[in-house]
């Protein structure tokens, strides 16, 4: 008769191994083809890579595969790992789970660029130093503002539309400061404006506009012709003051909407983009986009107050 051990050692060999019960064709996400990456598994049993389901989630509500609603799980906006799955891929193909998670790395380090392909919101002006709260709910903006927010660099270009482009020749990047996400899906994005940017070519990925850039700056200036820029400085603040204290409605409707005129800086050509009260001051005054988006490519402080001071003079001289 067989003694213990050997019924062990017997019983061991007659259960298959994991790994060779299992292909890599197992181990696949049915919608990118790949090796699971993160995979998540949702509440009617179907698992999917996190990204690859949160792309389809964008667009509708249901399951890619048996179409059962799934609004109650996106509504907790949670989705959990499958623990086990990760367990068992790596247990059994460490060597491709190693190279899926190289290739998302990869393509991490690609949409973390913030000069190539930098991806490109067109909807409104946006200014350095500026607020700019956004409600995002078209799918492409959805997967670029997660996008933005998985490679860490939290930023993306904003443009305005231009006709005969796709987009204006010049932006501002805008830094994510807070996401709200809404129980379907959309979500209200709290961003700042930081530089401004020349788009010098454009392109497309994943139905969102991408560009090649390069950051704009100020022409720095220094003697008597800084001396000739502080002063102008001071006298087209001076006017600002006067604009915001002019006391109409429409004027007090703006300062509730956008706060008060912002202090002057200390040194007038510290930043790339020059002073932020003056961002502030193109944003709120009544100008054409096209005549804002002059102002914003111009990389002269001096010509843009000159600009602003002729703008404001003409406006104080209306009656209220």
């Amino acid at each position: 008769p067989l003694d213990i051990k050997e019924e062990t050692a017997a019983a061991k060999c007659s259960q298959p191994c994991l790994g060779e019960s299992l292909s890599i064709s197992d181990l696949e996400c049915s919608l990118c083809i790949r090796m699971f990456f993160e995979p998540v598994t949702t509440p009617c049993g179907h698992t999917f890579c996190k990204e690859c389901l949160e792309r389809c989630l964008d667009h509708r509500p249901n399951c890619p595969l048996c179409k059962q609603s799934l609004r109650e799980y996106l509504k907790a906006g949670r989705y959990s790992p499958t623990v086990l799955l990760q367990d068992i891929m790596l247990a059994t193909f460490p060597t491709q789970l190693a190279e899926r998670r190289e290739l998302h790395r990869a393509e991490m380090a690609e949409l973390s660029n913030l000069t190539k392909n930098i991806p490109i919101f067109v909807c409104t002006m946006s200014f350095p130093g500026i607020p700019c709260p956004l409600h995002v709910f078209e799918p492409r903006y959805r997967l670029m503002i997660r996008r933005c927010q998985e490679s860490g660099t939290r930023r993306f270009g904003m443009c305005i539309y231009e006709n005969g482009k796709s987009f204006a020749d010049y932006g501002c990047m805008l830094e994510i400061r807070q996401v709200e996400l809404l129980a379907d899906g959309r979500s209200l994005v709290d961003t700042i404006g930081r530089q401004r940017f020349r788009v010098l070519s454009r392109g497309h990925r994943d139905g969102y506009h991408t560009a090649d850039i390069e950051y704009l700056e100020d022409r720095k200036v220094s003697g008597e012709e800084l001396q000739e820029l502080q002063s102008l400085h001071e006298s087209t603040y001076r006017l600002a003051q006067r604009f915001c204290e002019h006391g109409d409605l429409t004027s007090r409707h703006i300062l509730m909407q956008h706060g008060p005129l912002p202090e002057k800086e200390e040194d007038i050509q510290a930043s790339a983009d020059g002073p932020t009260w003056c961002w502030w001051l193109i944003s709120i005054l009544p100008l054409d986009p096209s005549y804002q988006l002059n102002l914003f490519s111009c990389t002269s402080l001096r010509a843009r107050l000159a600009q602003l001071q002729r703008i404001l003079t003409a406006l104080l001289q209306q009656p209220p």
